[in-house]
């Protein structure tokens, strides 16, 4: 009789952990989107430069999970448009293997380096420059 009373209370007792966490997960307010420089030199000059103003930074979309860069060379005129080069910065999702990493793309007429990033304002600076350096920090802190 004893162990009973004992197991009902534990029984109790858990539910009551479980019921209490499952209600405080239902009135969580969700999760805050990433935030990512989101910007394009063809219309902002301002997006060519390493250092961004805060002003450009800006929550991204629910399903967005990431923030990219994208360098892009119009090699010749095209629909009217002449050759250009541009920085193209936002937010985004991939289901790819190219999460955190730089690809290259090219076609008729132009080319473009699309990478991204994970965190929170990442695609600010030069992301490949960012790579190797966080490849070096790493490797001379595995050395010692």
């Amino acid at each position: 009789m004893v162990v009973l009373k004992h197991y009902s209370k534990l029984y109790y007792t858990s539910c009551k952990l479980v019921n209490t966490i499952q209600i405080t997960i239902l009135y969580l307010p969700p999760g805050l989107a990433i935030t990512c420089y989101q910007c394009n030199s063809h219309n902002d000059s301002r997006c060519l430069m390493d250092k961004l103003p805060d002003s450009m930074r800006l929550p991204c979309g629910p399903k967005d999970t990431m923030c990219r860069k994208i360098s892009q060379v119009v090699e010749f005129e095209s629909n009217g448009m002449p050759p250009d080069n541009r920085i193209i910065r936002g937010c985004g999702w991939d289901d790819s293997s190219y999460k955190g990493q730089c690809y290259q793309r090219s076609g008729f007429g132009g080319r473009q380096e699309v990478c991204s990033c994970l965190e929170d304002g990442c695609n600010s600076a030069n992301l490949p420059a960012i790579g190797t350096a966080l490849m070096l920090i790493t490797f001379a802190l595995l050395r010692f």
